[in-house]
């Protein structure tokens, strides 16, 4: 019989140069660079270029390829329109969905899967997340779209068509680490899913919309939404451990904890629970990073769980004043990077994908005509 691996835990299906986990040690790498490392010292940009091209840029190239973001954060009118006439969308990710499949009718390689033209299509996806995700934050407050600001950072632009305001520099400096640390992460649920579309030799924009359809899902893109609710509940220090007991005697989870491939901590965690903490106390609202410590370390003392990449994630959002229903588009603007630089590697040594499952069913049954049954 068959060695049945239910959701394909610990099952290896391909090579890749993108990204390496141990969660034994709790070490990320994007191309052998280690997560800690980038988050310190690495802008956005560079991380992009280094998961598409698999190398660190030159200073000449990391301008190049900066421009060209900036150039291709500007969406068509028409799908500025397109997001003012959807209807109000049961959660965001519904509207990300959409528009990001939309985009495909407005893009003039949108069949061409060549090498060349999938990098032209990566640039423009990468360019446009932010910009798409932004506008659709205003035009659901009743506000118009701003207009992407060709000076600031990728990480500053964002802020800025968020809000309408230059954030402060700090606050674009640990928006620029998440998203550095949210770039890559293997072959989670959404990557898989671009990879498995990508197979099949759909076009770019297909995988990435299949990518989008799984980060909709509470236990991928929507974890660090559910924590900040948590949060939101408990409201205060004190109440945070009696909150905390009673969801464990009630055997429900507590988001934000625990991870399918980190057997430690999760490397990206250490960082975020730093952010965490700075915002906060810079933004005069320590409660929330305090209210986290505190679950935290109850979490570990009695469950001997660590916190993951969406638990201190949750209150470092907040405190940067973005409402807590869009931080899974925000994983978006940042996982695009990864999302096609997975889609690209599937298309240079491509193999249609296709697993095979231990059947279970009733056999040897016997057709009966629909008056006998």
């Amino acid at each position: 019989m068959p060695e049945v691996k239910l959701g394909l835990q610990d099952v290896v299906i391909d090579n890749s140069e993108i990204c390496s986990i141990d969660g034994e040690r709790g070490i990320l790498t994007y191309r052998g660079y280690d997560i800690k490392d980038l988050a310190a010292n690495s802008t956005f940009e560079e991380v992009v270029y280094l998961l598409w091209y698999g190398r660190l840029p030159h200073r000449t190239e990391l301008d190049e390829l900066t421009q060209q973001l900036v150039e291709n954060r500007p969406v068509a009118p028409e799908i500025i329109e397109l997001m003012k006439r959807l209807p109000p969308p049961q959660h965001p990710m519904e509207t990300l969905r959409t528009v990001v499949s939309a985009l495909s009718l407005y893009d003039p390689e949108a069949e061409d899967i060549s090498t060349e033209a999938n990098r032209r299509k990566a640039l423009r996806l990468t360019g446009q997340m932010g910009t798409i995700v932004a506008a659709f934050g205003r035009i659901r407050d009743g506000k118009e779209p701003v207009e992407p600001d060709p000076k600031l950072s990728f990480a500053a632009n964002f802020l800025y068509m968020l809000s309408g305001s230059v954030p402060k520099p700090e606050d674009a400096h640990w928006f620029d680490v998440a998203l550095v640390l949210h770039a890559d992460h293997s072959f989670n649920a959404s990557t898989f899913a671009a990879r498995v579309t990508a197979s099949t030799l759909s076009d770019m924009h297909s995988a990435i919309t299949s990518a989008i359809g799984t980060l909709k899902g509470p236990l991928h893109g929507g974890a660090n939404e559910q924590v900040m609710r948590m949060l939101l509940d408990i409201g205060s220090e004190d109440k945070a451990e009696d909150y905390i007991h009673s969801l464990l005697a009630q055997k429900k989870k507590v988001m934000g904890f625990g991870h399918r491939v980190y057997h430690t901590e999760d490397p990206r965690a250490w960082v975020l629970r730093r952010m965490s903490e700075e915002l906060g106390r810079g933004a005069g609202q320590p409660k929330w990073f305090d209210m986290s410590l505190k679950i935290e370390q109850l979490m570990i003392r009695e469950k001997n769980i660590n916190a993951n990449v969406d638990f201190y994630s949750a209150s470092a959002y907040y405190v940067l004043g973005i409402p807590v229903d869009l931080y899974p588009m925000i994983f978006a603007v940042s996982r695009i990077s990864g999302w096609t630089a997975h889609v690209l590697e599937q298309y240079a040594h491509n193999r249609l994908i296709r697993p095979l499952a231990d059947y279970t069913g009733p056999t040897n049954r016997k057709y009966v005509p629909i008056d006998r049954r």
